[in-house]
């Protein structure tokens, strides 16, 4: 017989009698009534599985309620930010607040904002 085959075998049976050790524990602590232990280390393992899965839907549902992509109202750039925040604008580096879905400008208080017309230039004769 071919030693390496021998070794190989022996590998395998005893990573194969770990497990079969540690089924046997489990059914140990059933028969002896523990299986409330068994039941709820396997109730930990299901939680720490799903809990992932869990938040992730959990934070897209959250960010889809409360992500706003909107335009700058000075520059026009697309801007995205969450309700309730203030953000600063990457283009022109005007400070927003985006509230209720929309932004806006963020001034100081008796700020009066306004719109400049470019009046054509006419000369006056004499």
């Amino acid at each position: 017989m071919n030693q390496d085959s021998l070794r190989s075998f022996q590998l395998t049976l005893a990573g194969a009698s770990r497990w079969l050790m540690f089924l046997a524990l489990l059914w140990l602590l059933g028969l002896a009534g523990l299986g409330w232990l068994v039941k709820s280390f396997l109730l930990v393992v299901g939680f720490i599985c799903l809990a992932p899965i869990i938040a992730f839907l959990g934070f897209r549902w959250w960010l889809k309620r409360n992500l706003v992509q909107a335009q700058c109202p000075v520059c026009g750039s697309e801007v995205a930010g969450i309700n309730q925040t203030q953000i600063e604008c990457a283009s022109c580096g005007e400070a927003l607040k985006v509230e209720k879905g929309h932004l806006s400008r963020l001034t100081p208080p008796g700020t009066i904002d306004v719109q400049a017309i470019e009046v054509p230039a006419q000369p006056i004769d004499r």
